[in-house]
């Protein structure tokens, strides 16, 4: 892996468990950042997905609590201590959402639809989930307030495998 100062690329140390369409906890600094959940390879099937959770300290990563269901392609937002796992692909798309509070998982107020592989940003009490898919391309964006679920504004074009940065608003 590799971490950026604002200026420059810099290599870090990989995760101990190498996976594919992982989630993190995006607004993290990058010496407290989490990642959870993945696809280990094929052949696809429930055994491949991941429930992993790492941390990052700034020079190493610790594997943590284990999300309750395994995934790949989920929404993914929040920080090391307070993030959110929605959404995602166990073999059919889900609603479920997870909440992490540095140690451990718990269950979240549910999407309202199932989808995977879009973007999100943002913290616990004020996430955004946007694109995806659902099972077609979606538009659709929602909003989380750390207790419930949304819908915001469309947006222009349904994508997916988009990426989000920044806050709520």
């Amino acid at each position: 892996s590799e971490s950026y100062n604002g200026t420059s690329w810099s290599s870090t140390p990989n995760l101990g468990t190498a996976r594919s369409s992982i989630a993190s906890g995006i607004n993290a600094p990058s010496t407290a950042a989490v990642m959870f959940g993945g696809y280990l390879g094929p052949p696809f099937g429930p055994s491949q997905l991941s429930a992993a959770t790492e941390e990052y300290n700034g020079s190493s990563w610790t594997a943590t609590g284990n999300l309750t269901t395994g995934r790949y392609g989920m929404y993914g937002f929040g920080t090391q201590t307070a993030a959110v796992c929605a959404g995602g692909d166990t073999g059919s798309l889900i609603t479920s959402v997870e909440e992490y509070n540095g140690a451990t998982w718990a269950a979240g107020t549910s999407l309202g639809t199932a989808k995977y592989s879009g973007a999100a940003c943002g913290i616990l009490t004020a996430g955004l989930i946007f694109g995806g898919l659902s099972p077609s391309l979606t538009a659709v964006t929602e909003e989380y307030d750390g207790s419930s679920w949304t819908t915001g504004g469309t947006l222009n074009t349904a994508v997916n495998n988009n990426r989000g940065a920044g806050i709520q608003t």
